[in-house]
């Protein structure tokens, strides 16, 4: 079937497990596609915001500057 498919063994294999987990058949403690997504999505966002608060802290420390001279 991965022949037909032009695909490895190991790539199909790695599919059947996948949807599986997606199923709710898979082994406990294996993320989902939905949550894989949604982990990758979060970590963008906390390095979105870490660049975010970063750049306030140094605008804080400027303006903190320029206020006391």
């Amino acid at each position: 079937m991965a022949k037909d498919l032009d695909l490895t063994d190991s790539a199909l294999r790695n599919w059947v497990k996948q949807a599986e987990v997606d199923e709710g058949k898979g082994p406990a403690g294996v993320l989902t596609t939905a949550e894989r997504e949604e982990f990758a999505r979060l970590r963008k966002e906390v390095r979105q915001l870490t660049m975010e608060r970063d750049f306030l802290k140094k605008a804080a420390a400027f303006f903190a500057k320029e206020g006391s001279t």
